[in-house]
């Protein structure tokens, strides 16, 4: 019988809860994906190896033979035997370790196992665990990873006799959702809301054999978002040559262990900082370039900026905030001839001055950016505030009707309350994605307004936001409530500063009064 979602989803969040006793939420993670993953090669292997004995006669093989046949015809990875032959072909496989689980030393054991797979494996699997520190006897104890192992084990058997890979990889993003939603900021590191995930890949709408890039990935959610549209759409996801780049070596193993669990393999996953050492290169050391880039970057992230890098479009980020040094990494890592590139960042960004606005001055001049998008605010695990999604197209690739201006659009009081954010939902997505598809009047306003259901957008030429000093702010050119929600963000920082020196100010008054001798000062 096939293993239904909701099952595999509750005995999987059974074996995570056993961590509960250990570790907070938030580090559930490291322990979980690379347990399950571990189990769900060595299900595959077993179930692949259980067809190599039935449908051949080793008898008539010698071990050699027997070994390339499997190799060749029913197995795509090793699980390598790594224990002495006293004990009889013990692999590095999870029902092999599971057998000595009351012993001593399982942390090492799984450790050990884990290592063997991506050292067998370098192609495939080098480096796809982490640093797997949890397997240290003083980070977890045995007991707990054994009961952990033990719920885990009551999993249905994870290979693809038994359940489809839609299955097995709503399930890894349902943990991956289930951890955000009990982590709370740290959420942000690596998972983006799903729904926003989807409203980025819908606009930016990969095609077959299409490479897809994000320089931030997260846990891969975008470059998987891009494959299941494809298929949706009646393409072949597997088609697409996908790219990511993460500066955590943990939440990359993450990332890759997503995509295989989504049964996607045409991927390359590298770990390092974007800004400092992009790891995606052409012969001549200039950044690689792809068809469809998308990011969800850390924002107004501190860094140091660069000081003589090609990337730096118009002029070079501050120190204070690395956002629009994303966006130059962004279009310079564009197809010329079709790439477009999407990415959610705050809406300082749109009219923060000094050298932010010199390069929204020369990204505007070159007529690169094709639309603002301003979302509702709390979407997001990491943060409350307002975001908008800004969407490019290399030089001279934009529609006709789309050249020498900027598309708005505010979908900022578009959402659902939930109990930790707001949702978009999927009428929404659909509703933004029919703004963004829409032509305009001369005026900038919506040919057919009732398309939009009840959507502001308008279509501004590059002349009116020269005269508003390249400004980007939403509620310049849109002129509804959302005016007021796009600053909140910004308000809400300028409040808390000037409360915060204001505390100081009455504190400073007191320890006066009282140095004076007044006392009884009621505050």
């Amino acid at each position: 019988m096939a293993v239904t979602q909701q099952e595999i989803e509750n005995r999987l969040w059974d074996a995570a809860d056993e961590l509960r006793v250990a570790m907070p939420e938030a580090q559930y993670s490291s322990v979980v994906f690379p347990l399950m993953f571990w189990k769900y090669l060595s299900d595959t292997w077993e179930h692949h190896h259980q067809e190599f004995l039935g449908e051949n006669d080793l008898d008539s093989l010698s071990a050699e033979e027997a070994h390339e046949i499997e190799y060749r015809d029913y197995q795509s990875f090793k699980i390598p035997s790594i224990y002495p032959s006293t004990v009889a072909e013990r692999r590095a496989s999870w029902s092999s370790i599971l057998a000595t689980i009351t012993q001593p030393g399982l942390g090492q054991r799984v450790r050990a196992s884990l290592q063997a797979i991506e050292t067998a494996n370098p192609d495939k699997y080098s480096r796809i665990f982490g640093s797997m520190t949890w397997t240290s006897e003083e980070v977890l104890s045995g007991e707990v990873l054994a009961a952990v192992m033990q719920a885990m084990d009551r999993t249905p058997k994870m290979h693809e006799g038994n359940m489809s890979h839609d299955v097995l990889g709503g399930a890894y993003e349902y943990l991956l959702k289930r951890f955000s939603d009990g982590s709370g900021t740290r959420a942000g590191q690596f998972f983006t809301p799903r729904e926003v995930v989807e409203l980025l890949v819908e606009i930016l709408d990969p095609k077959g054999h299409e490479s897809v890039y994000d320089p931030t990935c997260g846990s891969g959610g975008m470059l998987i978002a891009s494959a299941n549209l494809l298929k949706t759409r009646g393409g072949r996801g597997y088609t697409l040559s996908l790219h990511g780049q993460e500066s955590v070596p943990d939440t990359a193993g993450v990332a890759r262990m997503n995509l295989f669990m989504h049964n996607l393999t045409q991927f390359q996953v590298e770990v390092g900082d974007t800004l400092k050492d992009p790891r995606f290169k052409k012969p001549d050391g200039s950044v690689a370039q792809f068809d469809v880039i998308l990011a969800n970057p850390p924002y107004s992230l501190k860094w140091k900026p660069w000081t003589n890098d090609p990337r730096a479009l118009g002029a070079v980020a501050p120190q204070s905030s690395a956002d629009w040094a994303f966006v130059q990494h962004m279009i310079a890592s564009m197809d010329p001839k079709k790439g477009r590139a999407g990415v959610v960042l705050p809406h300082g960004v749109l009219f923060r001055g000094g050298q932010e606005a010199a390069i929204r001055q020369r990204v505007l001049g070159d007529d690169l950016l094709e639309a603002v998008i301003g979302l509702p605010p709390n979407l997001f695990y990491s943060t409350s505030i307002p975001t908008a999604i800004l969407v490019f197209r290399a030089v001279g690739t934009k529609a006709n009707e789309r050249q020498n201006g900027v598309l708005f659009i505010d979908a900022s009081t578009r959402f659902t309350k939930a109990k930790n954010r707001n949702l978009l939902t999927e009428a929404d997505i659909a509703d933004v994605v029919t703004a963004y598809h829409s032509s305009f009047d001369s005026d900038g306003s919506p040919v057919d307004p009732d398309r939009d259901r009840g959507l502001a957008a308008r279509f501004v030429p590059i002349t009116e936001i020269v005269a508003n000093g390249y400004d980007l702010n939403i509620g310049r050119y849109i002129k509804q409530a959302a005016a007021e929600a796009e600053d909140l963000g910004t308000l809400i920082e300028a409040y808390n500063v000037a409360r915060a020196e204001r505390q100081k100010a009455e504190q400073r008054m007191l320890d006066v009064l009282a140095a004076a001798g007044i006392e009884g000062f009621d505050e």
